[in-house]
């Protein structure tokens, strides 16, 4: 029996934010073991609590989708850090939570909410033209609605689209059969209590369509929007067109990007894994 947690993740509203499924002790878990039970949960990701193997860090985590393993997501690695930390985890610092994953270390800073440093990009840059229009086509987009392109990627494969405006992006009625790449849609706010509206809508056949609330996203758009674009502290909207009230709280600090959100544990209890 291991310890498990459903954790609500970028949102301070309840049952509102993006759910994560967290396995406590998963060190004995074999990787078929994890991957079919992520695929039961049907979550877009669901993760595994493991020792260290890299002394520098608190704890190890697997990522998984109902269909594959990821190197690193966001929403994941908060709710994750928030589960571990709530099962009395103790980290080596007091305001610092160390996560090895399959992308490398990645650290989470504590205070009002956690939040962790946007990993380096694995894949930048302007976006091939045609890979443009295949995604504009898809997603319903005008061509002269997009202001900007470029990859994203820190893990995932995200195509970022600067668009019109927020509006824009809530209006979006995709195509998923004929949807190619994840793609994260941004478009700016002129008033209101968050900068820019994003959805990330991903191919079918993926297991999700749409992500409600998307940390590597977020952070692969602040790395290449924020200061720019964007201001350099901003909180982004998220999953408003799916019945979410994500909110993910962005900050430049240095040459670091902090993405930060809300969590809070919404299941607990004990799974049975074979």
């Amino acid at each position: 029996m291991h310890d498990f947690r459903q954790v609500d993740v970028f949102s301070s509203a309840r049952l509102r934010g993006n759910p994560v499924a967290v396995v406590h002790d998963a060190g004995e878990v074999d990787d078929a073991t994890m991957q079919t039970f992520a695929r039961w949960t049907n979550l877009s990701e669901t993760t595994f609590l493991l020792p260290p193997t890299d002394p520098a860090a608190d704890y190890r985590l697997r990522i998984f989708t109902p269909f594959a393993e990821l190197p690193f997501a966001g929403h994941p690695t908060i709710g994750s850090a928030h589960a571990w930390l709530e099962a009395g985890g103790v980290p080596a610092r007091d305001d610092r939570v160390v996560q090895e994953c399959a992308a490398g270390l990645v650290m989470l800073r504590r205070g009002g909410r956690l939040a962790f440093s946007a990993p380096p990009l694995v894949r930048s840059g302007p976006v091939a033209d045609a890979d443009v229009a295949a995604v504009v086509d898809a997603i319903g987009l005008d061509p002269a609605d997009v202001l900007e392109a470029a990859w994203v990627d820190n893990g995932p494969g995200w195509m970022g689209l600067l668009v019109r405006d927020a509006d824009l992006v809530l209006s979006l009625e995709p195509d998923f059969s004929r949807l190619h790449e994840d793609v994260g849609v941004v478009g700016l706010r002129e008033d209101g209590d968050t900068a820019c509206e994003v959805r990330a809508f991903c191919p079918a056949g993926s297991g999700i369509t749409e992500d409600p609330v998307t940390g590597s996203l977020n952070a692969g758009l602040a790395q290449w929007l924020a200061g720019r674009v964007l201001p350099a502290a901003y909180v982004a909207a998220q999953g408003t067109a799916i019945g979410r009230a994500g909110r993910v709280h962005v900050e430049v600090v240095g040459e670091d990007i902090w993405v930060g959100g809300d969590a809070q544990t919404v299941v607990r209890g004990t799974v049975s894994l074979p």
